[in-house]
């Protein structure tokens, strides 16, 4: 029997937020690598599904995930927030994320599955696959009358990669309408800004015109994250696969961080450091 997880009020969710966003930024500074300006971006939409919006139980984790929903994450180098999540939500100790890209950890820069970390079903590091993936277990779960919903997640610059694309015709062909992708649209990838690297165009337009049914979100604003997340569930089990587009700020929540694409994927000094937990507020204890 699955589970959604108890916590329902938007004060709440938002304090999970402020101390999801302090495990981002210590976990990146103490190994001085890793991405934490995407991870910051999309901390709402994390906190949202795994403390609100999914039907999963951390205690009973398996690679099938049969009578729950399931989450892939395409774009893998934000695995700070989802690590960050994963652990606040069950899936390993929080203390764990201390070991956050050191030797012989689990918890890799992008997500394996070789190490065994509960909460990750698909290895994440090549962009464009991700989609693939969930589209396999939406297709599983029909075949296995499982009526939960399979959920993933991609970075916008991952856009410019083809199979993408592929998967998107594939989708809608095939009906595959328990499947819910989200995009985060920040307009920022690791050599600049979307626009001047390869402009993406009209997504919206380019996403209904493969055949999805689409959506938009402010992935920043809890209240609308909750509200979008609700919207694409109730667009599921009707003949199209449902997408949303997700407004971010790269860096939210850190004032110096926000809004740029520098942050995509260097770690703060230690005076960065301390500047950025000043304006997190402690919530659930520090690792």
């Amino acid at each position: 029997m699955t589970r959604a997880a108890s916590v329902a009020d938007i004060p709440q969710l938002e304090k999970i937020c402020s101390q999801v966003r302090r495990d981002i930024v210590r976990m990146v500074h103490a190994v001085q690598s890793g991405h934490p300006g995407g991870s910051l971006g999309c901390t709402e939409f994390f906190t949202a599904l795994y403390f609100n919006v999914l039907k999963h139980d951390a205690q009973v984790f398996d690679m099938d995930g049969r009578g729950q929903d399931i989450f892939f994450l395409s774009n893998g180098h934000i695995s700070p927030v989802f690590y960050s999540v994963l652990a606040r939500s069950g899936y390993f100790p929080v203390a764990e994320l201390a070991t956050f890209r050191k030797l012989n950890t689990r918890l890799q820069g992008h997500p394996t599955t070789h190490e065994g970390l509960p909460g990750v079903r698909m290895a994440s590091g090549s962009l464009g696959q991700g989609l693939s993936v969930g589209i396999g277990a939406a297709l599983a779960k029909k075949l296995n009358g499982d009526k939960q919903l399979v959920y993933t997640l991609h970075g916008d610059g991952e856009l410019q990669e083809g199979q993408i694309w592929e998967a998107a015709m594939f989708a809608a062909a095939k009906k595959v309408d328990n499947l819910i992708s989200t995009i985060d649209s920040n307009g920022r990838q690791i050599d600049g800004d979307t626009d001047k690297v390869l402009p993406l165009g009209d997504l919206d337009a380019k996403w209904r015109a493969f055949g999805w049914d689409v959506l938009h979100m402010n992935g920043n604003d809890m209240t609308d994250v909750l509200r979008g997340l609700a919207d694409a569930k109730g667009r599921t089990g009707k003949g199209k696969p449902v997408m949303i587009i997700m407004r971010t700020e790269m860096g939210q929540g850190v004032d110096f961080m926000v809004g740029s694409h520098e942050w995509h994927g260097i770690a703060p000094n230690d005076e960065q450091l301390a500047k950025a937990l000043g304006q997190l507020p402690e919530t659930l204890g520090d690792y």
